[in-house]
């Protein structure tokens, strides 16, 4: 039976308290696709759009790029801002509580980046939002959840507006406006907080901004 959420301040405030007494103290590493996706980038400002515990902005800031790492929840702010700090790369990110859903940069970026974030909005709807803050020759990189049975992300089943395809994600990028660099899906398993293995299966997306 498919588990309903809001996907609000709350929700995300009590499943990063959650996440910290499961697992206390861990931080985790970047996903792996924003590395073999960014690395070839030349570094300049990145937003990442729902950040969590900040392993992908302070990857992206020890890259040399200068980050906005926005996320709904301040648990998960605080611990990424010591992260940062233990990481030396305080001065290169700049930690933003807000929804997503509302909030506005009022500038572009020469990359938007977001990682599994489920917002209070339809899933797609998001995409399209956070794209529009993609500077020209600008990159966009997406990575979501293709919820499959026996694929599970966050340890629950999201609804159905929280999965995407690559078919989803595509269609919604206008030729005339972007070039897709990347589109492809991807299993793999992690290791939940309670030990057992969580099968994934990924979508990811890179396009470029047209000047």
């Amino acid at each position: 039976m498919t588990e309903q959420h809001d996907f609000d301040k709350d929700y995300w405030e009590r499943h990063w308290q959650q996440a910290h007494r499961d697992r206390p103290g861990a931080g985790g590493a970047p996903h792996p696709y924003l590395a073999h996706e960014a690395s070839s980038l030349v570094p300049g400002t990145a937003l990442d759009a729902g950040c969590g515990t900040g392993a992908e902005a302070i990857w992206l800031a020890s890259q040399g790029w200068q980050v906005t790492a926005v996320d709904i929840a301040s648990d998960a702010l605080a611990v990424a801002a010591e992260r940062a700090t233990n990481s030396a790369v305080s001065e290169r990110v700049r930690w933003v509580e807000a929804d997503l859903t509302a909030w506005d940069p009022g500038v572009r970026f020469d990359l938007v980046t977001t990682h599994y974030a489920h917002p209070a909005m339809p899933q797609l709807a998001f995409y399209d939002r956070i794209s529009a803050w993609v500077a020209p020759g600008g990159t966009l990189l997406i990575v979501g959840h293709l919820h499959t049975p026996g694929a599970h992300g966050h340890g629950h089943h999201p609804p159905v507006e929280a999965s995407v395809t690559l078919a989803d994600i595509t269609a919604g990028l206008d030729g005339t406006t972007w070039e897709i660099t990347t589109a492809e899906e991807h299993h793999r398993t992690v290791t939940g907080p309670g030990g057992q293995d969580n099968l994934l299966h990924d979508v990811v997306v890179r396009a470029t901004r047209r000047p």
